[in-house]
């Protein structure tokens, strides 16, 4: 029970490392805001399910991160609940279709940038504004490991270095209000975000892991539940590789 009697708010989790993320976190004993772009009935079943089970609350919203109105109304829903935020996990983001730079037009890259890293940043702030009060939270950002090794196309690349880049810098500004920021970087999991790999990409980026598999999207999720936990209170400013050992 890393976080028992925490309120976190999770983006991005329908699918993929947001679900593991949602259900690690409330079988860890934290109330979840669990946002998603959209409504649907075995979303809503899921996060009644977890409740149930694990004696928490986990409330779904939805909203489209990019749009101001939208993500201004989740927020508000958020508020209503007059709840403290212990916790913040940036983890919504796109990929895109796998091609080269010359391939990739601008208005592409302006899309993965708007979900991977302004919406981030916007959701950022009204999170900490909420911590601030109580002087005190913790901020784990799903970056990737082809935000540090340049790995992947240049726009998902490019926003995941931009988001390592944004932890370091508002480590230093909330650090004097209580607030830990920390980025984690996934390395190849299985989740639906890569289906647009190629297979030969796949079979390159499986021969350079160490452990000889993708992670389970549960792995990410119990590594970002102990950066988020107060055992971690000396942890700030860091971004955890979490990758089988990639060379």
């Amino acid at each position: 029970m890393l976080l028992e009697g925490k309120n976190a708010l999770i983006t991005g989790c329908a699918r993929g490392i947001g679900h593991a993320l949602m259900t690690a976190f409330a079988r860890e004993g934290a109330n979840v805001w669990a946002f998603a772009r959209k409504e649907s009935a075995s979303f809503m079943e899921d996060c009644q399910a977890l409740s149930q089970r694990h004696g928490v609350w986990v409330r779904p919203v939805y909203t489209e991160l990019t749009n101001e109105a939208a993500r201004k109304a989740a927020f508000a829903q958020v508020l209503a609940d007059k709840q403290p935020l212990d916790i913040l996990v940036n983890n919504a983001g796109i990929m895109g279709e796998d091609r080269l730079f010359q391939m990739t037009s601008e208005a592409e890259m302006r899309s993965i940038f708007d979900v991977n890293f302004f919406a981030l940043l916007e959701v950022t702030r009204f999170a900490t504004r909420l911590m601030a009060r109580r002087s005190r939270g913790a901020v784990v950002n799903i970056a990737s490991v082809a935000g540090l090794d340049g790995d992947s196309r240049i726009d998902y690349s490019a926003s995941k270095a931009a988001v390592i880049a944004a932890t370091q810098k508002l480590a230093r500004e909330y650090a004097g209000q209580g607030i830990r920021v920390n980025a984690l970087a996934p390395g190849y999991t299985d989740t639906d975000l890569v289906s647009g790999l190629s297979q030969k990409v796949r079979q390159e980026t499986l021969a350079r892991i160490l452990l000889g598999r993708p992670a389970d999207p549960m792995e990410i999720a119990q590594v970002a539940a102990f950066l988020a936990s107060d055992r971690a209170s000396y942890v700030t400013g860091q971004t955890w590789r979490v990758d089988g050992g990639i060379l």
